[in-house]
């Protein structure tokens, strides 16, 4: 039986850099946007190393909640990865977390290219408040959102399917958003990055909206257009009924 074509063959990864504040500096927006985020120590790293094939590209700490800024690499002049911070860590302090939220939701509201996010979830847990606040406010901007259920190598497979359910029916989620996912055994990894190569190649869902059919015309808009808004077109057509 022939081997499935790879979905994302990845030829080059360039790390562009890190934005630390909100705000503050990021890497011009010129590829479509795919931002990964979940609650520290939920395998962030270990999914974007296997999912790229890389096994050292995102920094896997030993201390969860210690990466503080987001990172950005471009993929194959195709598209950016967007590596955020951890959330949810219990022993970092209050002030960083102060810190983390308005760089993580800012970037989330201020991205132009932001194609959406993939949202990962321990499957062996409930999601917690953290989760669910983050579940809302991608709801609340209308980003569209992939789950991915890490460490499914923890449990039995027909734990995985008892869990996945679970997690659909906590979060609300249609069972097809939600991509079971091990950085260990690889299962997942080309199922997310097929869902992943769509997402990029969907329009941005910021895109700007049709102005109404009697909103006022643009003559700069229009090179057709007279001084007066008018397409040039029509006032000839109006100045000949008028001469008859």
């Amino acid at each position: 039986m022939p081997t499935p074509a790879d979905p994302l063959v990845i030829r080059r990864i360039e790390y562009l850099g890190p934005m630390a504040a909100a705000g503050g500096w990021r890497p011009e927006p010129r590829l479509p946007e795919v931002a990964f985020g979940g609650r520290s120590n939920v395998g962030k790293s270990s999914l974007i190393n296997r999912l790229t094939r890389r096994k050292t590209l995102a920094r896997v700490s030993n201390t969860p909640g210690r990466t503080r800024e987001i990172h950005f690499f471009e993929v194959n002049d195709q598209f950016a990865l967007v590596d955020l911070p951890g959330y949810g860590y219990a022993r970092i302090s209050k002030e960083r977390k102060a810190l983390w939220r308005p760089l993580i939701e800012g970037y989330l509201r201020a991205s132009t290219e932001l194609r959406g996010m993939v949202l990962l979830l321990d499957v062996r847990h409930d999601p917690t408040a953290d989760d669910v606040q983050m579940l809302d406010f991608l709801s609340e901007i209308g980003a569209p959102t992939i789950v991915a259920a890490t460490k499914i190598d923890k449990l039995k497979r027909a734990e995985v399917a008892a869990r996945l359910a679970a997690l659909a029916d906590v979060t609300g989620l249609d069972p097809d958003q939600i991509i079971p996912f091990s950085a260990v055994t690889g299962a997942g990894r080309d199922e997310l990055a097929a869902a992943l190569v769509e997402l990029v190649g969907q329009p941005s869902w910021r895109a700007a909206p049709e102005p109404p059919a009697d909103a006022p015309r643009d003559p700069a808009a229009d090179p057709a257009a007279d001084a007066g808004g008018e397409p040039v077109g029509e006032r000839r057509a109006r100045a000949a009924e008028e001469g008859a």
